[in-house]
Parts: structure tokens; C-alpha cells; sequence
């Protein structure tokens, strides 16, 4: 692998600070090699995080980005265009949500769907694609990263997250000095599930060849020689022994008892899993009952982005339910952003998918980290309300998304469409729990792709690959370049 001599890496959110900052991503870089990272960590966390690392990282606060209105409503017409031309199942659920807001943002949302669907095409979103990034880069923040990155004269930029739009206007800077750029798919779902890649990214780092697959179908004028398989960091802590503590710490630390059975329950976010805590509130009752047999103790981990505030009342009814807040710094409750993991949270999530029984989740990536660790899921396809909330069935609304689709055909994961199967699956798990383990192991394989242990190093090597150190009359030549073939 050649080394890295200056590295810029944009990390604007917290999945990319536990990916990249507190994993083995910037300890297996060579001494040598020069890191500049623009985040959104903030003071008392930044502090935490830089502790650890030498000298050669330099930090940088990521700026605000502020589209003026034209680039915000081609931005916006750029997502829905990918969604009415890729056309998956959860990209017909997220456009076809009804317009909120004033009555000028209805407006504008009504607008921006129209433009959308008319450019719903190769080469119409291409030709939007060019006029986003032209209005884009007369904005003054594209000006402000040019400055940094002539000065730090990075041989790559890297980006943990292939959507957030606060990445923009460094990846134009970077095209106009000819600065090579790349980012990493950021989960398993994004690409099918999400709009439209934000920014003319040269290199893309995805977790398996299913993904790369993805990728080059639902954006063909992507170059299969720029999509590099890596895996993911994601889950590296799930192959370091050393994380982990013995059977009786872990039962001691969260307050169960080691000879029982331990059901984790994931939760997700209020606005996709809002039954969360009633769907709990079934399964205590289950176990209260003798419904679900063995004794089972509960520890809910609920998501990290949200506060743990609406279990409070199926907590006061059972008093007996572990509940496992997660260690992430909230410096914005609610944004993904802006809610930063530590060290600990790591370690105990290693240790709770290694120690748990069984996991009960509503489609979530949770399937995945317990997969790694061959432990049976039984994910939620049942409702509480009546209609449901989502006006159709959990399972029809979630359970044939694309990404979640191998799951169920794989029998990766079994889905409860009712109370009463929740604790047959419970049962019939905790008598066999090699049951579906082939299913399992089938899904880690084709999700993740990559032994878990290399995804560090494949990203450095992929980076190194394509990094170029540029001099300065070099990268204007290749930026004056890139300006002339986009126009």
C-alpha cells in the first residue's frame, strides 16, 4: 500500500465520528501522513476525541452551508428526480408523502416534485446535476474551502457520508483545484432508499459487491473502476476480542442476571419506529404472562439520535425492563448531525450483541450486528394502532423495501405479524438458536462483504490508490479541466 502524505477527511455527522475517528481508521495510518478534518464534534467531545491523536491531526470546524434559493430547489429536484426514476419501493414512500408546511413551502414542494419527475432520467438528471453545481460554486463557501485546501494541499479528500449536503462545497473546491475526491456509502440502505448522491464525487467506497451492484445500476454514469469494495468500519469492533468482558461483568454492569435469558429490543427513531415503546409494552406483557417462556429479561437500547423519553411510561409499568441509554454526546436531540458517539458506547454494543440471547427489532440495521454474531432476530410486523399509522400494514410498509427484501427471503431474520407469533419466534429461537444461521451468515456475507477486521485498511489502500500528490500548477490545470468538460 503507498502512503497517504496529506489526507483531508469530512466527517458531518456522528455515524462518521464512530466510523472514523474512534475506530482503527486513523490508527492505521502511517506516522508520516498529515490528517486535516473538518467536523461537527463539538468543544467538550472534540476535546475527548482529539486527546487521542498526535500531532499530525490538525482540526477544522465544518462551516455551515447555506444554498441560496435557486440551489436549494435544484438540490431538492435532484432527490426526487433519482426517486421517480430509480423508482424502489422506499423511494415511492418518501415522495409520495403529502406537502407540509406553509403555504409556500407546499408550494415549493409541489415545485420541486414537478421538476423532479421531468428530469426523472440519466441524462436529464446529469444535465441537473452540471446547473446545481454551477449555481453552487458561485456561493462564497466553495471560495472559502479552495483557500484551506491550497493551503493544506490535500492528495485526497475523503467523505464518511455520500449525502449530506454540508459536504458541497468542499467537493467543488476540490474539483476545480483537480483535488481527488471520494466518499463512502454510508449504510446498507442509501442507495436505494434515499435521494440522489449530493456531490460529483470521483471514487466511491462501498461495503460488498451487492452494493457496488446497486451503485452502478442506479447511477449508471458512475465508472465501475472508481467503486471500490472496503466493507465498512462500521462493524470492526465486533472482530477485537479485547473489547469484550465476561459473561458475568456485562450481566453485572446492566443489572441482569446471567442465568436467565437476555432479549435485546433495538428501537428506532420516532418518526419510522413510532410504536416502539408499545411494541414493548407487548412483548413485557408476553413474558409477564408466561406467553413467552424461560424467564426472559428485556434491555432496550433505544436509538442513539433520540433522548429515551417516550419509554418513560412502559418503564414506570415495568419496572423490571433494563433500559440501556446510549453514550452519545447530544448536542442537537433529534439531528443525526449533531449527536456524537464515545469510546464507551462502542465497547457496550460490542458486548451487548455478543452477550444477548436474541434481538427484537422493526427493520433495522440491528439485524446486521447481530447477524455478525450469529444471533437470532425476530424483527416486528405488527401493528398497535388501528388504522395504522403509516395507513398500510408495518410489513407491507417496511418489509419489501429493497434492501430489507433479503432478509425476508433469506430467513436471515423472522417477522411477528402478530403478538402471538412474536412469542412463538421467542420461543422456538431460544430452544434453537443455530435456527437460520444460515440465512444469517448468507446476509453478513452478501451485505458486508469484507472480513471485518481489513475494512480499515482496504479504505487507506483505496485512498492511496487514488490520491495523486498534486502540485499546485497541476491541480489548477486538472481543476480548469474538470470546469471545461462539465460545461
Amino acid at each position: 500500500m503507498k502512503t497517504l502524505s496529506k489526507l483531508a477527511l469530512l466527517i458531518p455527522d456522528g455515524v462518521g465520528v464512530r466510523n472514523f475517528l474512534l475506530g482503527n481508521f486513523l490508527r492505521r495510518l502511517d506516522s508520516s501522513t498529515e490528517v486535516d478534518i473538518f467536523h461537527v464534534i463539538s468543544g467538550a467531545a472534540l476535546r475527548s476525541i482529539g486527546s487521542e491523536h498526535g500531532k499530525n491531526i490538525h482540526w477544522h470546524e465544518l462551516p455551515p452551508y447555506r444554498p441560496n434559493e435557486t440551489a436549494l430547489i435544484l438540490q431538492t429536484a435532484l432527490g426526487y428526480a433519482q426517486m421517480y426514476w430509480a423508482d424502489t419501493m422506499a423511494m415511492r414512500r418518501v415522495r409520495n408523502t403529502p406537502a407540509r408546511g406553509t403555504f409556500q413551502q407546499r408550494v415549493l414542494t409541489h415545485g420541486t416534485k414537478a421538476l423532479g419527475r421531468m428530469s426523472a432520467g440519466p441524462l436529464r438528471m446529469r444535465l441537473l446535476d452540471r446547473l446545481h453545481y454551477a449555481v453552487a460554486e458561485q456561493l462564497p463557501e466553495v471560495n472559502h474551502y479552495k483557500c484551506v485546501f491550497e493551503r493544506i494541499q490535500p492528495s485526497v479528500l475523503f467523505c464518511s457520508h455520500q449525502r449530506p449536503s454540508i459536504v458541497l462545497p468542499a467537493i467543488l473546491a476540490a474539483r476545480q483545484l483537480g483535488i481527488p475526491t471520494a466518499t463512502f456509502i454510508f449504510s446498507w440502505d442509501n442507495i436505494t432508499s434515499k435521494g440522489r448522491i449530493t456531490a460529483p464525487f470521483d471514487h466511491y467506497l462501498v461495503w460488498s459487491n451487492h452494493m457496488r451492484d446497486e451503485l452502478l445500476r442506479y447511477y449508471p454514469n458512475v465508472r465501475a473502476d472508481c467503486v471500490h469494495v472496503v466493507g465498512t468500519p462500521q462493524f470492526e469492533p465486533y472482530a477485537d476480542p479485547d473489547l469484550l468482558w465476561s459473561k458475568e461483568e456485562f450481566f453485572s454492569r446492566v443489572g441482569a442476571d446471567s442465568r436467565r435469558p437476555l432479549i435485546c429490543y433495538s428501537g428506532g427513531d420516532p418518526g419510522t419506529c413510532p410504536e416502539d415503546q408499545e411494541h414493548i409494552r407487548v412483548l413485557l406483557e408476553l413474558i409477564r404472562a408466561g406467553r413467552i417462556e424461560r424467564n426472559c429479561q428485556v434491555i432496550v437500547r433505544p436509538v442513539p439520535v433520540e433522548d429515551g423519553r417516550r419509554y418513560d411510561r412502559v418503564r414506570a409499568s415495568f419496572p423490571e425492563l433494563i433500559f440501556a441509554q446510549p453514550k452519545w454526546e447530544h448536542t442537537d436531540a433529534g439531528d443525526w448531525s449533531r449527536v456524537i458517539p464515545t469510546k464507551e458506547d462502542i465497547q457496550f454494543l460490542a458486548n451487548l450483541t455478543y452477550h444477548c440471547d436474541l434481538n427484537v427489532n422493526l427493520g433495522s440495521t440491528m439485524t446486521l450486528d447481530f447477524g455478525i454474531r450469529n444471533k437470532p432476530v425476530v424483527n416486528i410486523a405488527f401493528d398497535i394502532a388501528d388504522p395504522p399509522i403509516f395507513g398500510m400494514s408495518l410489513w407491507d410498509y417496511y418489509y419489501f423495501f429493497d434492501h430489507y427484501r433479503p432478509v425476508v427471503e433469506l430467513k436471515a431474520a423472522r417477522p411477528a405479524r402478530s403478538a402471538e407469533q412474536l412469542a412463538d419466534l421467542i420461543n422456538t429461537y431460544l430452544e434453537n438458536p443455530e435456527l437460520d444461521a444460515e440465512g444469517r451468515r448468507q446476509l453478513v456475507n452478501m451485505q458486508v462483504g469484507v472480513p471485518l477486521a481489513e475494512s480499515s485498511y482496504r479504505i487507506l489502500d483505496a485512498l492511496s490508490n487514488v490520491a495523486g500528490p498534486m502540485h499546485r500548477g497541476e491541480a489548477a490545470r486538472q481543476g480548469r479541466l474538470a470546469r471545461v468538460v462539465a460545461n
